[in-house]
């Protein structure tokens, strides 16, 4: 469940165990091929040749990750939907029983057992990611996807100066520039949003929603960068491979979801008939189980991707994803079609690919720097760094 929510600064499980851009490990889902060759060898040939295009990887990267925001989006759209609690539960048990059955029949191979010591230590983390994933489902259920998609980056910023604080990290000038588009793309799009609200009919009640998605996406950016942060120092000490951060973060978080179900959710039939209602309720159910699963695809695509790539390749595919992203909510959600809105997309999809560049040249700096000091790096990429010591 860690990255069901999709996010580019998030760490992204199973990338810890790919190694081709630094050695050319195989990904734990892709069995051999000496066996497959044996019995198909036309197949096989076909197999490969869909296994190792960098093109056809990249698209179903993108295909996940807008998937999985356009489906969470669907679920929690209904204008009587509460139960967001009850939704990422099932995400998350969805997750787990999809992680063993992968592991039983093989696809996964490097996935060790529970530990409860690990699980005592973890959980802590696993309480920042509850919030975290709460606050996101309730500000994509008042906003947009193009809205919520643009303020997503101001994670970022939250992020990269929690690393200047805490771990002793810089922000180039490329970067800063990058941080001025984002809050330019989000000020732009706060004020397409309103504007365009204002001139509904029901003003007054589109105004209110959108000041709970904003208050929501407030909290949500903060919740997020704490459990970014707090995982990377806590990572280390837990010397997880693979599939293990994806595992006990789904694993830890049902009960606590549960619990908070049944406390703070309304279980009566009356609601339970108001969220699902008879017309769309197998199309809910499909969703919510989907969404669960989808945490799967974004990981074992992520790994494919970086795999036939490149890391640099996969981090400027993650930026440049934020464009068709934006757009299927536009497309599948009605989402107002103005100026604005559309000027707001378009700088935060520029501030997006100049973050990248940012963070691409500082790799580039910090290789030809001589090694008199440990360079400094970036969340994501130090726990991942971390998850292989």
């Amino acid at each position: 469940m860690s990255d069901k929510k999709n996010e580019d600064y998030a760490i992204r499980m199973p990338d810890s165990g790919m190694r081709s851009p630094y050695g050319g490990e195989k990904d734990p889902f892709i069995p051999s091929r000496p066996g497959r060759a044996a019995s198909h060898p036309h197949l096989s040939t076909q197999i490969a040749k869909i296994e190792n295009n960098p093109a056809i990887s990249i698209l179903a990267y993108c295909l996940s990750s807008i998937s999985m925001t356009v489906v969470n989006k669907y679920v929690v759209s209904g204008s009587e939907w509460n139960l967001n609690f009850f939704y990422l539960a099932v995400q998350s048990i969805v997750c787990i029983v999809t992680i063993e059955a992968c592991k039983h029949l093989g696809l996964i191979k490097n996935l060790a057992p529970f530990d409860m010591n690990k699980g005592k230590r973890w959980f802590p983390i696993s309480l920042l990611l509850v919030g975290m994933i709460y606050t996101s489902t309730k500000s994509l259920q008042y906003l947009s996807v193009p809205v919520y998609t643009i303020f997503k980056n101001l994670t970022i910023i939250v992020i990269a100066y929690g690393e200047v604080l805490w771990f002793g990290g810089s922000v180039t000038p490329l970067a800063l520039l990058s941080f001025g588009l984002m809050v330019l793309s989000s000020v732009v799009a706060a004020w397409a949003d309103t504007r365009s609200a204002a001139q509904t009919a029901e003003a007054t009640a589109a105004l209110a929603t959108l000041n709970a998605g904003y208050a929501w996406m407030g909290l949500n950016v903060f919740c997020t960068a704490s459990y970014i942060l707090g995982m990377r120092k806590v990572i280390k000490s837990m010397n997880f491979k693979d599939w293990d951060t994806m595992f006990y973060n789904n694993f830890l978080t049902i009960p606590v979801l549960v619990v908070c179900s049944l406390v703070a959710e309304d279980w009566s039939s009356e609601n339970l008939s108001k969220n699902f209602p008879a017309e769309t309720r197998n199309a809910l159910l499909v969703g919510m189980i989907y969404s669960g699963m989808a945490a799967i695809f974004i990981s074992y695509c992520s790994a494919w991707c970086i795999r036939v790539t490149s890391s640099t390749t996969y981090s400027m595919v993650g930026a440049l994803n934020k464009l068709p992203l934006a757009v299927s909510g536009l497309i599948f959600f009605s989402a107002p079609i103005t100026v604005g809105s559309v000027s707001a997309i378009f700088i935060g999809f520029v501030s997006g690919i100049v973050y990248t560049w940012s963070k691409v040249r500082q790799s580039q700096v910090a290789k030809n720097v001589l090694p008199t000091t440990q360079p400094t790096m970036s969340a994501s990429s130090q726990s991942n760094r971390d998850a292989n010591s």
